[in-house]
C-alpha cells in the first residue's frame, strides 16, 4: 500500500512538472528538492510521534515520504517524450492534453515507475521493520519482524535462533525484491537489449 501511495503520487507530481514544465517544474522540483534535504527516517518518527503507531498510518506516512524519485523519473521520461514525433502528431491532430499524457506518455514512461515500484517495495519493508523494532511502527498483538526482532533481543544469549531467523528473512527478503528490481530493470531497458 505504502508503494502504490508512493508511485501514484510520483507519477501524477513528475506527469505534470515534465508535461506542462515552466513554473510548474519549477514549483514541484523544489518541493521535491526541499523533501529529499529533510532526513524521511526522522521525518517519519516525527509524524509517528503526532499521529500515534498503527499499520495504517505507517503505510500512509512511508508512502507520503517516499515518491519524489518516482516523480523525478516520470518528469525525466516525460522531457524525453514530449518531443518525439508520435506526441507531435497527438497534438497536430488535437488531442487533449490529459489524453496525450494518458494514452500515450505514461505507458511508455512505465518500465522506470514498475522497477522503482519493485525496489521501493525492499526500502519499505526495511523502514518498517526499523520503526517496529524501535516500538514506533505496528504494535503488537498485529506481527511485524521488527516486533519479532524486539521481542528476541532481550533473550539473544539463551534464544539467539528468536532474533536470528526474523533478521534472516528480512534479508532475504529485502534481496529478492532487489534482484526482481535488477531482473526487471534489465529486461525492459531497450539499451541493454542491443548488446545481447
Amino acid at each position: 500500500v505504502a508503494v502504490g501511495i508512493a508511485t501514484f503520487i510520483g507519477m501524477v507530481m513528475g506527469a505534470v512538472a515534465g508535461y506542462y514544465g515552466g513554473i510548474a517544474d519549477r514549483l514541484i522540483m523544489r518541493f521535491v528538492d526541499v523533501m529529499l534535504s529533510i532526513p524521511s527516517f526522522f521525518f517519519i518518527l516525527a509524524v509517528i510521534a503526532f499521529v500515534g503507531p498503527s499499520i495504517w498510518n505507517i503505510m500512509i506516512i512511508i508512502g507520503i515520504t517516499s515518491w519524489m524519485g518516482v516523480a523525478r523519473l516520470v518528469r525525466a521520461e516525460f522531457l524525453t517524450l514530449k518531443s518525439r514525433e508520435f506526441i507531435l502528431a497527438a497534438r497536430a491532430i488535437g488531442a487533449s492534453d490529459m489524453r496525450i499524457i494518458l494514452r500515450h506518455m505514461l505507458p511508455n514512461s512505465l518500465a522506470p515507475v514498475i522497477i522503482s515500484a519493485v525496489l521501493g517495495v525492499a526500502s519499505a519493508v526495511l523502514l518498517e521493520s526499523s520503526l517496529s523494532f524501535l516500538g514506533l511502527g505496528v504494535q503488537p498483538p498485529m506481527p511485524s519482524w521488527g516486533n519479532i526482532l524486539t521481542a528476541g533481543k532481550a533473550n539473544i544469549e539463551i534464544a539467539w535462533w528468536l532474533s536470528v531467523f526474523p533478521g534472516v528473512a528480512i534479508l532475504i527478503t529485502v534481496l529478492s525484491y532487489n534482484l526482481l528490481g535488477e531482473g526487471l530493470r534489465d529486461a525492459l531497458d531497450p539499451r541493454l537489449w542491443e548488446r545481447r
